[in-house]
């Protein structure tokens, strides 16, 4: 088998940590809307075994998790396009994640930078599964043969983990069994900051509201997050050299920008000149034409537990179509006996 032999396809995966914002969806979620509508086949994932490297409540995760798979759904992604269900429903990752953990090398896992910064001087205490996650990703990405995984900044190296386990594995037995996976780069544009501090990404972390668009706003308050949010007294500048050392004005410009699906450099064509008392009403417009939507069908979505429930078992159902031949080949090449290699 060789590389080009794999079918065209796309996996990726957000926790459902609840939450769902609009760097979320600016960054992540539209993105996978457009690819389900490109040569490839499109997988993607509610990551509830990584959820649990930390401790969670049962009760908020299981809403959490329908709540993301509403998400997924109101964005615009296609059940009957794109593969959508919850990791922990298809057991063959967590299977395939053990054979990588035997693959990965310990040094390879030391080095991986947000252990070391979500474990930070509390390593003893962390979870094995904290440290142990970036194989069980690998995992997530390689039981489907994706070829392709879209990646912001921060998961740059994962990607690179779970291709240096690719390569190692088809070395140490002589295959080209998995390919390696190659990262689609979310642009700079699609990184949203916070409303409140244009220094600081937006989060679900952020003890303030008012520091984010939630994917579950309604049309009052997304226009009441635009109107407040923080800003300085100039201008907008005609030029994109005019933003540099104004951080709020150039993260309200991307919304615009983004939102509109417009370059900067279009928007300031058309706002330069403008103060922010005129500019933020049309922020505020086009935030709740393209987000409002968004909010009602969630909360439509979410009115309806069985329906969630039954896409997600669907699937979960078409996820393994794909994954157990793939898991049942790795056990074969490992030299496994058992019910998968029967």
């Amino acid at each position: 088998m060789t590389e080009t032999q794999f079918t065209p396809r796309v996996f990726s995966g957000a926790q459902p940590s609840g939450n769902l914002h609009l760097g979320n969806y600016l960054g992540a979620l539209r993105n996978w809307v457009r690819m389900q509508s490109e040569e490839f086949e499109t997988i993607y994932c509610m990551v509830d075994l990584h959820a649990i490297t930390v401790w969670q409540d049962p009760t908020e995760l299981q809403h959490a998790t329908r709540e993301l798979c509403a998400g997924y759904i109101a964005s615009g992604l296609n059940p009957e396009k794109s593969i959508l269900f919850n990791q922990s429903q298809v057991p063959e990752h967590a299977q395939l994640a053990w054979i990588f953990n035997c693959v990965a090398r310990m040094g390879w896992m030391q080095r991986m930078t947000q252990w070391k910064d979500k474990a930070g001087k509390n390593q003893q205490n962390a979870s094995l599964g904290l440290f142990a996650y970036p194989a069980l990703m690998a995992a997530d990405i390689l039981i489907y043969h994706a070829t392709h995984v879209p990646v912001g900044e921060d998961q740059k190296q994962h990607l690179e983990l779970t291709r240096d386990i690719a390569i190692k594995f088809n070395n140490d037995f002589g295959v080209e069994f998995f390919p390696i996976t190659e990262p689609v780069i979310e642009g700079a544009a699609t990184r949203v900051m916070s409303l409140r501090d244009g220094s600081k990404k937006m989060s679900k972390s952020d003890p303030s509201d008012m520091s984010r668009i939630n994917l579950t706003d309604d049309a009052e308050a997304i226009a009441k997050k635009i109107r407040k949010a923080k800003t300085d007294p100039d201008a907008l500048p005609s030029e994109i050299e005019g933003l540099e050392d104004r951080p709020e004005a150039r993260n309200l410009v991307n919304i615009y920008a983004a939102l509109n699906d417009q370059s900067i450099e279009q928007v300031l064509a058309d706002v330069g000149g403008k103060q922010f008392g005129d500019f933020k009403p049309m922020l505020a417009d086009l935030a709740v034409a393209k987000l409002a939507p968004i909010s009602t069908e969630m909360s439509r979505l979410m009115g309806d537990q069985a329906e969630i429930d039954g896409i997600l078992a669907r699937g979960a159902e078409r996820a393994r179509e794909i994954a157990a031949p793939i898991l049942q080949k790795t056990y074969e090449i490992v030299g496994m006996v058992g019910p998968a290699s029967r």
